[in-house]
């Protein structure tokens, strides 16, 4: 038996489940900008209160691990490590872009999908979940069915000849905040495959928490730090007169 606590806050959504046994009890989610660190213990405690249970009744909380927002991904971890520390749990960290990719892969069996694609067993033969990073840039890792890197999770700039080699044999199934904004460079290509409104959540950390927390794969709440990708670099404030 195990009763986890899943946060997801390293993008836009805010995203918080709890899970027992791998079986969601509740979840909240918001969409709202920069809520993150107003919600996200809001819905931790909303999230108990419902379902009447109590923090000492955790076994695990899991974060989800970047790449992903600098600042979402600090409020995400400071959270999760607060309660570890105060609860004397263990901490999963969960690779972000992995969760999105097994997510996709639920989505893509929606029957919604597969008429608007009319391609059926054909569909998303690799999956690309994209984290916009700003400009053209974008997070992302491709994988196979079975979650395995087929490219590992890089920054990329994405052009025309993006993904092109994979493209030639391969559908790309491409998802998230960053796929958006590649679907005009890509479309092209017929094999780049789009999930338009798909977006990281809680839920989607749930199987590979769970999977971690029975290996016992614990991360070290002295030393864990987020995987930023990129170093995080301050803008000068736009406010005249603050330096």
């Amino acid at each position: 038996m195990s009763l986890i606590l899943a946060l997801e806050t390293a993008t836009p959504v805010c995203s918080v489940a709890l899970a027992r046994d791998g079986e969601i009890l509740s979840i909240r989610e918001s969409t709202a900008h920069n809520a993150h660190s107003s919600v996200l213990t809001v819905f931790i405690e909303e999230l108990f209160h419902e379902v009447s249970l109590h923090y000492s009744d955790l076994d695990a909380i899991s974060v989800s691990k970047g790449p992903g927002s600098y600042t979402g991904l600090r409020i995400g971890v400071s959270a999760a490590k607060g309660l570890c520390y105060a609860l004397d749990k263990p901490l999963i960290a969960v690779p972000t872009l992995e969760a999105m990719a097994l997510g996709i892969s639920r989505f893509k069996s929606n029957n919604s999908i597969l008429k608007i694609e009319n391609r059926k067993s054909e569909i998303g033969d690799l999956y690309c979940p994209m984290i916009d990073a700003r400009r053209m840039e974008v997070y992302c890792t491709v994988y196979d069915k079975n979650l395995n890197e087929v490219l590992p999770t890089a920054a990329v700039i994405v052009d025309e000849h993006s993904f092109e080699q994979l493209l030639v044999n391969h559908m790309i199934l491409f998802a998230g905040t960053g796929s958006e904004k590649c679907k005009d460079v890509l479309s092209y290509q017929s094999n780049a495959l789009f999930l338009d409104d798909f977006q990281a959540s809680a839920k989607f950390m749930i199987a590979l928490a769970e999977k971690r927390f029975n290996e016992k794969q614990f991360e070290s709440l002295a030393y864990f730090e987020p995987f930023y990708l990129k170093d995080f670099i301050a803008a000068k404030p736009k406010v005249k007169g603050l330096r």
